[in-house]
């Protein structure tokens, strides 16, 4: 995909007030370490997540949306009237019925004529929202858009505990049993909004300039929560099933595929880019991804030890909190690299100009 006349032309964001350690769940987990005889550490040492963030509880995603949806507005120079679309692009949302994207949209004020919906696609989300944005900015179909997404990890990580507690009191967990729930222990919450919109309407952020996409589909159950309680009643235990090796290997498959095809797409080369940004998994699968793909990991911008894994917020939040800190400037080339359980893959590329 390439693009002649998009540009993101800013992001906002904002963090959750509750700082979680992983020595805190990991007293939470006394019992288990106990049970198994493991050494306090684990956490951290194997996924490099030293704290997450969490929102209070009862905090209804589209509240904290709404709030990054209104900073990122508010720094494009967009009037909220010109936006012709708005994506709600989390894995978390308020309800299933109606898209929680309407609820943001209501307190922003947008135009009548807006397209609102909400579109979920794992950690893949929010990225898909920004290529979809792009797409009707190239069409003529809107001048501008907002793609913003709430995640709110507190729920699944206190259920993992209180999951893996309760099979060490019945008797049923075993070291095996860890595996498939470790992934579980390092999602954080967090919230990243960005206007996307016609070239000629800001002078502000980065040109678009394309991107390319990839999946291997037949992956798909290596990463997979519970059943929609909506649909199917839910209750799963563990409430989300990880295979972590496979999906490393597979994905930095899969994401040297992507890559290959994102140099064809936009004339790049290992070099080009000078900022990166990337879906924040885990501190071993940054480390093989950037060396699958052979890029710098100087250039990367990770925020994994003070977040966790935030899901679709992880790789535009890293972005957006790089942009506050002054670490993006005019000139930089700046690639995105996300990749979602599915498993599928999407790389963006942007040339900033303020």
């Amino acid at each position: 995909m390439l693009y002649r006349s998009v540009r993101l032309a800013a992001l906002g964001h904002e963090l959750p007030p509750n700082v979680v350690t992983s020595a805190m769940l990991e007293d939470a987990l006394a019992p288990v370490y106990e049970q198994l005889g493991l050494n306090p550490g684990r956490i951290e040492l194997l996924s490099g997540v030293r704290e997450r963030r969490f929102w209070d509880p009862g905090t209804a995603p589209s509240s904290v949306s709404v709030r990054s949806g209104r900073a990122a507005i508010e720094r494009s120079g967009v009037d909220a009237g010109r936006i012709g679309a708005v994506i709600h692009a989390s894995v978390c949302r308020d309800f299933l019925e109606p898209a929680t994207a309407n609820v943001v949209a209501d307190a922003l004020g947008v135009s009548p004529g807006a397209m609102v919906f909400d579109l979920s696609n794992a950690c893949l989300g929010f990225m898909n929202g920004i290529t979809l944005l792009a797409n009707m900015i190239e069409l003529g179909q809107i001048e501008a858009g907002l793609v913003v997404a709430t995640e709110d990890g507190r729920p699944l990580v206190d259920a993992t505990v209180a999951d893996l507690v309760r099979r060490v009191e019945d008797g049923s967990l075993g070291r095996r049993d860890l595996r498939p729930a470790f992934a579980s222990l390092t999602i954080g919450s967090g919230s990243v909004a960005a206007v996307v919109c016609r070239d000629d309407l800001s002078p502000r952020g980065g040109r678009l300039l394309g991107g390319a996409v990839q999946q291997a589909t037949e992956h798909h159950r290596l990463c997979r929560s519970a059943p929609d309680q909506g649909f199917a009643g839910g209750g799963a235990h563990p409430l989300m099933e990880t295979e972590g090796e496979r999906v490393l290997e597979n994905g930095c498959a899969l994401a040297r595929r992507t890559w290959d095809r994102f140099e064809q797409t936009l004339g790049w080369t290992r070099e080009t880019p000078s900022k990166l940004f990337c879906h924040q998994v885990g501190a071993s699968y940054r480390k093989a991804l950037l060396a699958a793909l052979a890029l710098d990991p100087r250039k990367d911008h990770p925020t994994l030890d003070r977040l966790g894994n935030v899901g679709s917020v992880s790789c535009p939040i890293s972005l957006s909190l790089a942009l506050d800190e002054g670490r993006v400037a005019a000139g930089d080339r700046v690639a995105m690299l996300g990749i979602g359980s599915g498993l599928n893959c999407l790389m963006l590329g942007l040339e900033w100009t303020s």
